[in-house]
């Protein structure tokens, strides 16, 4: 289920304080930060955004 627009407009990357991209609807759903250099995952749990940087996955 996708997040709220509102909800995700309010939302930064705690690391770099880029936007996020929502793919909450995918098999594994998480928060994309958009960052260049940054690129972390941040998991979306009972659809609560886990905005952890210990928690984030880093980019393949």
């Amino acid at each position: 289920m996708p997040l709220e627009a509102g909800l995700l407009e309010i939302l930064a990357c705690p690391a770099c304080h880029a936007p996020l991209n929502d793919h909450s609807a995918d098999e594994t759903p998480e928060l994309i930060c958009t960052g260049r250099d940054c690129g972390l995952a941040y998991p979306v749990r009972d659809n609560i955004p886990v905005l952890l940087t210990d928690e984030a996955r880093r980019p393949a």
